[in-house]
């Protein structure tokens, strides 16, 4: 079993790549982990913002495995703690047994096919943070999952 956190478009801010790096080299310790990073579409001035959804949506179902469980990072998805997040990551592992795979999309969102592959949705805040910012967010908590699921001195109630 693994972990993957999937986006669309490459880290591009320095800031962000090094606080990825600090927690992505811990959580090592603890679950394998990748982050996948599919490259921006080019040339898509002429593309309508569903059209670009489509295209970046074909991008994100080619590096699922059809076991996968897939989740979505959406502004309409469900809202956790850091607690009960950790409880959500703790059963997956215990109960479901699949490849997990988090995935930040693009400007405009998912696209239908996606969010029909989907097996669930999650949001991190009723915020809205950059596409970049999510990343560091994002890999964090998951750290902070496993710091909680094995009782370490990390997070603080």
């Amino acid at each position: 079993m693994k972990i993957t956190l999937l986006t669309v478009g490459k880290t591009d801010k320095d800031w962000v790549k090094q606080g990825m790096d600090i927690y992505v080299s811990r959580l090592k310790h603890y679950i394998p982990f990748a982050v996948v990073e599919i490259p921006e579409l080019k040339n898509v001035s002429a593309l309508t913002k569903e059209q670009i959804k489509v295209r970046e949506g074909e991008l994100i179902l080619k590096n699922v495995k059809p076991t996968d469980d897939l989740i979505l990072m959406d502004e309409r998805g469900k809202e956790y703690t850091s607690v009960d997040f950790a409880k959500v990551i703790q059963d997956k592992i215990s109960y479901v047994g699949k490849d997990m795979v988090y995935v930040i999309g693009g400007a405009y969102g998912f696209s239908d096919a996606v969010y029909q592959r989907a097996n669930s949705k999650i949001s991190l805040s009723r915020m809205t943070f950059s596409h970049q910012m999510v990343r560091a967010i994002f890999v964090e908590q998951i750290y902070r999952a496993f710091t909680i699921m094995k009782g370490e001195p990390y997070h603080h109630e």
